[in-house]
């Protein structure tokens, strides 16, 4: 009989595109998404979870005309019914079903945020990964722009919320009517047969969308004939004349030292354009809803630079960006640049209803602005754990319970060791690495004495670096309290540590 081969361990690894999120990291992402989901309910915004799972009729915008729907979203097929299931790649596309699903029940409009994770079957890379948070708020059933103009005026209140303050960040508006407007000017877009000049449109769209990387050079190489990068590789332009290009290069830098010339200049380029001139607007209005809200220049900006989404956005369009610099891996200073951007999307509800429904809505980019803030020192110290009760004598485990317990109930953080107790020296290794701030000791004397001891495990590990004996001697990081005083001088401590 053969004998039977062992069967491999599995290998304790990671699935390439994820990443395991610990402690601090953890308590920091629910802390900063509490404080934006107090600003959206302040707003009159209210929550919605939706499941993780969406069927792909509802995703069906990023999957493409094949047997295994699976481009871009992680896709099956049920065995009952036949229908593909898949993991929500964003929290639009569920909201639109809910919008279309509940349309009766819902108030009009319907305002609501969302918080949750978000999986994209795409190849990852340094910094992108296959499931990420994405913290949303969208109005879905409100035409006018004021709805467009409390989204941007929401989104910049939530970044000062969290720490980003003002000066550190700006929320730049464009409109895509404005954009199309210009592209009529330039002869790249027919009213009369919107599917006319829509590869170059696109070609067009996408080096706007690459000012920033390729500069004004590259912008317009593609726009003409094409642009032949460094390493060789060629990109087919839009085939635009001189002439055409420098119309749509007016348009990305008509933005001018306030909202009102900005405006004004816009007018002029999208002179002979119905649609620009609706954009424009609207793009007026917001500017001036936004100033009787106090929400000025210093903060938000009408800048036509802004595109985002080439067949997504229908009217206005906003994207946050943070304006300071940070270094990157190689030393040198950049700019932070975007953790947030949206837009309106008057299409999306149509592909469940029929009926166009006017929506807006933002999507914040949480572990962009969680990197954001951990550079702006705002948060990613060592997040401080817990105090740990020692354990001295297995028999009075209920004691040291207690002990615990009473910390707890003045609203500290504690817990008791609960690995094997027979090596002290263990039990202080386990609170160091939990980051415990404060030890408490009590063998069987200090018992019947009603006392404790506490040990100061940050000023113990200070001494042992670099004070000399006398400090040492002067400053005991382990001294005993009666046991009634413990609360009150574990608070003491905490408090010293806080205020440094």
């Amino acid at each position: 009989m053969a004998k039977q081969k062992k069967q491999p361990r599995p290998k304790a690894e990671t699935p390439k595109g994820f990443r395991d999120y610990f402690g601090t990291e953890v308590t920091e992402r629910a802390d900063m998404l509490a404080k934006i989901a107090e600003v959206y309910r302040t707003h009159g915004f209210e929550a919605l979870e939706t499941s993780a799972i969406e069927t792909v009729e509802a995703l069906g915008k990023y999957l493409p005309d094949v047997d295994r729907p699976n481009a871009g979203v992680f896709a099956w097929q049920e065995e009952d019914d036949g229908k593909w299931l898949a993991l929500r790649y964003d929290m639009t596309a569920p909201l639109a079903r809910v919008a279309a699903q509940y349309r009766n029940d819902l108030p009009t409009p319907y305002r609501r945020f969302t918080m949750g994770p978000v999986w994209r079957n795409e190849k990852p890379g340094p910094g992108r990964f296959r499931q990420f948070y994405q913290c949303d708020a969208d109005t879905v059933g409100a035409p006018s722009v004021a709805a467009d103009a409390e989204i941007c005026g929401m989104l910049s209140d939530a970044l000062e919320a969290v720490g980003i303050p003002r000066g550190d960040y700006v929320v730049r508006v464009n409109n895509r009517k404005v954009l199309n407007g210009v592209m009529e000017v330039a002869g790249v877009l027919d009213p009369a047969d919107p599917t006319k000049f829509e590869e170059e449109r696109g070609i067009v769209l996408r080096a706007i969308d690459k000012f920033d990387k390729f500069g004004e050079e590259g912008v317009r190489l593609l726009m003409g004939e094409g642009r032949l990068d460094d390493s060789g590789d060629f990109t087919k332009g839009a085939g635009l004349s001189e002439a055409q290009a420098d119309t749509v290069m007016g348009f990305m830098e008509a933005k001018r030292k306030d909202n009102a010339t900005t405006v004004a200049r816009l007018r002029e380029l999208v002179e002979g354009s119905a649609l620009g001139a609706e954009g424009v607007d609207e793009l007026e209005q917001i500017a001036s809803l936004l100033d009787a809200q106090g929400y000025g220049p210093d903060r938000i900006v009408i800048d036509p630079s802004v595109v985002r989404g080439l067949g997504y956005y229908t009217g206005p369009v906003f994207e946050a960006e943070l304006t300071f610099e940070i270094t990157d891996e190689k030393g040198r200073p950049r700019q932070f640049g975007s953790v947030a951007g949206g837009g309106r999307y008057d299409d999306l509800v149509k592909r469940f209803t029929g009926q166009v429904v006017p929506a807006t809505g933002v999507s914040i980019g949480v572990d962009r602005l969680l990197a954001a803030l951990r550079a702006k020192g705002r948060i990613g110290g060592s997040a401080q754990g817990p105090v740990v009760v020692t354990v001295m004598d297995r028999d009075r485990m209920a004691e040291y319970m207690a002990l615990a317990s009473t910390l707890r109930g003045a609203g500290l953080r504690a817990e008791v060791y609960l690995g094997n107790p027979k090596n002290f020296g263990n039990q202080l290794k386990y609170a160091d690495k939990r980051e415990s701030p404060v030890a408490i000791i009590q063998g069987s004397d200090e018992a019947e004495r009603g006392v404790v001891q506490i040990k100061d495990l940050i000023l113990g590990a200070k001494i042992a670096q670099d004070a000399t004996v006398e400090e040492w001697k002067s400053q005991p990081a382990q001294f005993e309290v009666p046991t009634a005083e413990m609360v009150a001088k574990v608070q003491e401590i905490l408090a010293r540590y806080e205020a440094e």
